[in-house]
């Protein structure tokens, strides 16, 4: 299904094989972006985490498939924990088989892991869109999927204008880039606010990966640390260059600091590095149903723009 039209058109697809491909996909992501909107493609930085978990926990040379036009990188899908499948298109190429395509290798790649480990993989398949994305979500609700609401999010974003706010630092309490020797308290901190969810499983190795990652900048790896050098939250920033836009996430405080304005520091010191290097706008999203993340987030003067909407593959 699918398949002659792409070949048609001269399209071949792939699996990932390495770094250079990984570039080739921030590359699109900020091209499409170029062309069109800030949501109808993801940012680099929600690319970069989502690979960064399967460094993490899979293996990216099998969950990530790629397609070419010629020399050109025109698409890529990427079958991750839970599962979730992802699919960027560039424009031009858009609805004419590479959706249904990246499905197809995505559902067939799920059922060689659920006999594999049928445990791990028992989850039926999810995907989503933009709220604003009308082609996408016909897609999705023409192919089986149903809106289920269990990973839905709020998407805002706030304009780095002159009204940016500064706020006093605690006696004794630091907030900056994260240093070489916190790395192990850096990843321990992610699992402490992640538990028991899969994006907490990361330890000091992984982490040490995740800063080599491409366009990783550590001034954007911000904590807010205590007196006696604990790191009590943290915030990892991302920039798009070419497309001015900045984009927070994840976001986290470990349960015995929140709710003391850490993550407001942390935050905050963000947006003014984000801001002193060239952006002019920064996205961030949380849980339709997070409500204490969201007002936080409105009184740093984001305002909802946009929604996610999660849909699960119905099973025949």
């Amino acid at each position: 299904m699918g398949s002659s039209k792409i070949e048609s058109h001269g399209i071949s697809s792939r699996l990932y094989a390495g770094e250079a491909d990984l570039q080739n996909m921030l590359d699109l992501l900020m091209q499409g972006r170029s062309r069109t909107n800030d949501w109808h493609y993801a940012h680099i930085g929600e690319l970069l985490w989502n690979y960064f978990m399967l460094l993490c926990h899979l293996d990216p040379c099998q969950h990530i498939r790629l397609w070419h036009a010629g020399d050109q990188l025109v698409a890529f899908a990427i079958l991750g924990e839970d599962p979730t499948v992802d699919v960027q298109v560039l424009l031009e190429y858009e609805w004419d088989g590479i959706e249904e395509e990246a499905f197809i290798w995505a559902d067939a790649l799920l059922a060689n892991l659920r006999q594999q480990d049928s445990q791990n993989w028992s989850g039926n398949l999810v995907s989503g869109a933009r709220q604003d994305d009308s082609p996408r979500l016909q897609f999705l609700e023409q192919h089986g999927f149903r809106y289920v609401g269990r990973f839905a999010e709020v998407n805002m974003l706030r304009w780095l204008d002159d009204t940016m706010p500064d706020l006093p630092v605690p006696a004794d309490f630091h907030v900056r880039e994260v240093s070489q020797d916190e790395i192990a308290d850096r990843a321990a901190a992610q699992h402490d606010v992640w538990q028991p969810w899969s994006v907490g499983n990361v330890t000091q190795a992984d982490y040490l990966r995740f800063i080599q990652l491409p366009m990783y900048r550590g001034e954007l790896d911000v904590v807010t640390v205590t007196p006696e050098g604990v790191i009590a939250a943290y915030v990892n920033g991302w920039i798009d260059p070419l497309n001015h836009i900045g984009d927070i996430g994840p976001v986290g405080a470990r349960l015995s600091y929140r709710r003391q304005g850490c993550t407001r520091l942390a935050l905050l010191e963000c947006l003014h590095r984000m801001k002193a290097l060239g952006m002019d706008r920064v996205c961030i999203s949380t849980g339709i149903h997070n409500t204490p993340a969201r007002r936080l987030y409105e009184s740093l003067g984001f305002k909802v723009v946009n929604q996610y909407l999660d849909f699960e593959y119905a099973q025949p």
